[in-house]
């Protein structure tokens, strides 16, 4: 009975005839009443797993959920399929948009809310008013990977939902470990939790990896390949400059691409994305910050100039190649040195032993130890890191901690640097990473198995490019004043 009723709400409200692998099962596990745990995929439509729930409880649902564009695009997709009870709790909403919004917020359906707007008290105020029907954490694996790092109020997201009488809770990713599993329940303060784990392997994108003795010699490779072959494509690189520099290196070749890094101002960032997605621009050229909720079907490459942080950053970001099914390439980048880049980088805005005793003295002072960041002593990214364990830990304790997880950033960097190493099936290296097997293998599978990247490649045309205006906020005003 319960198949003929999922199937039909399904139809119903999204027009499909049929779930994808794991939604009916994840959803299932929801209608149950179980707190469940769903690693899919990207593009398997982990977002149906608490829709349909939602049209069937006919209660609130709350998702906490990592990125402002994410939340916003979320939103606006499912604005389109005439959902209009959905809102997103963040900071894009003036002081008396967000007051209006909290008081009405049980008059929505979806509820999209950051980790750091879930803990503000009148937010909690009200959704303790409240009868939710589910709680749902989306890209869940950021508990473990951001909450140590640099958003510690993932780490608490558990406290504030965890009540007795709390809605089952349905935590959502692509990838996890193991141990990120093992962090997602105890975090979320999960009971027993169903976990429903699709394979890691995505067959359609094939991997190569190429080793240059040079960062010059790399780059040289890079533009040569971009100039040649079709996108669109991702080039990822671990610093804000590299994203400028390489960017202009591909413009002054006559390739529309564009930079994106968390630096940027929003708004750019929101048109370059847009750019991205409408087909105006061939390459990014980014961060880490691009990526997540971004969705594009149709990306042909992804490409790493440096080497990512960990394993999970990569499997994360060469799955937004071929979202439509079709052949796609991911090709990690290596020049001698590059780990100890990854390395700097990783660690680079961590709080360490001295910071722990400024924070000591400014309570033993009676001052309030946040100054440590007006006073220039820390960013404050490493504060909000520092002040977490600091309420949770002893000063030596917190010492050890910290002393931990610089190592385990480094050994992340190192695992990595296996991949580079290592002569066997690079697909079978990355299940095997995510404790799962491999069941088959595709023509073109990867670069120690074989693989011709014309194969999976078309080259690129070469045609005229049009003009592309840059200047976002130019580009704005042209529009508002009718020029365009």
């Amino acid at each position: 009975m319960i198949d003929l009723t999922l199937d039909t709400i399904l139809h119903k409200h999204f027009g499909y005839s049929q779930f994808r692998p794991g939604q009916k099962e994840v959803i299932e596990g929801v209608m149950a009443g179980r707190d469940v745990i769903a690693l899919l995929p990207t593009g398997m439509g982990k977002s149906l797993c608490y829709q349909l729930p939602g049209y069937i409880f006919n209660k609130p649902v709350l998702i906490v959920s990592p990125l402002l564009s994410l939340m916003q695009d979320q939103v606006d997709q499912m604005k389109q399929l005439k959902e209009k009870r959905v809102v997103a709790l963040n900071s894009f909403l003036n002081p008396a948009q967000k007051r209006a919004t909290i008081h009405n917020l049980h008059h929505y359906r979806f509820i999209f809310i950051s980790p750091e707007m879930l803990l503000q008290e009148q937010v909690q105020n009200k959704l303790n008013s409240m009868e939710l029907s589910l709680i749902v954490v989306d890209e869940a694996h950021c508990i473990s990977q951001w909450g140590f790092d640099f958003r510690p109020d993932y780490l608490r997201i558990g406290e504030v939902i965890g009540k007795e009488n709390r809605p089952p809770i349905l935590a959502l990713s692509a990838t996890a470990t193991q141990k990120v599993l093992g962090d997602i329940k105890n975090y979320l303060q999960m009971k027993e939790p169903f976990t429903f784990i699709h394979s890691v392997d995505r067959p359609n994108i094939r991997l190569g990896k190429l080793i240059f003795q040079a960062r010059e010699d790399k780059l040289a490779w890079l533009l040569e390949h971009a100039a040649k072959t079709a996108g669109p494509g991702i080039i990822y690189t671990q610093s804000r400059s590299k994203t400028e520099s390489i960017s202009q290196r591909l413009l002054q070749l006559g390739i529309p691409c564009a930079a994106y890094h968390g630096g940027m101002d929003p708004l750019d960032r929101q048109f370059i994305q847009q750019q991205f997605l409408d087909g105006s621009l061939e390459w990014i050229v980014a961060t880490n910050a691009f990526g997540m909720g971004v969705h594009k079907q149709n990306v042909r490459q992804v490409i790493h100039e440096s080497l990512p942080s960990n394993m999970a950053n990569y499997m994360q970001e060469i799955g937004r190649a071929g979202r439509d099914g079709q052949d796609s390439l991911a090709i990690l980048l290596y020049a001698e040195g590059d780990e100890e880049l990854a390395k700097f980088v990783g660690i680079d805005d961590s709080p360490v032993d001295a910071h722990v005793d400024s924070y000591v003295n400014y309570r033993l002072r009676n001052e309030a130890p946040n100054l440590m960041i007006h006073n220039g002593e820390i960013s404050e990214t490493a504060y909000r890191v520092l002040d977490y364990w600091m309420q949770q830990l002893q000063p030596a304790e917190v010492k050890q901690r910290l002393a931990s997880m610089r190592f385990e950033k480094m050994k992340a960097v190192e695992e990595v640097r296996e991949l580079i190493d290592a002569t066997d099936c690079m697909r079978e290296q990355l299940v095997r990473y995510f404790g799962q097997t491999l069941d088959a293998k595709p023509d073109d599978c990867c670069q120690c198995c074989g693989i011709e990247f014309e194969n999976i490649i078309q080259p690129r045309e070469l045609k005229e490019v049009s003009a592309v205006i840059f200047n976002w906020k130019a580009r704005i005003e042209k529009l508002l004043l009718g020029n365009s």
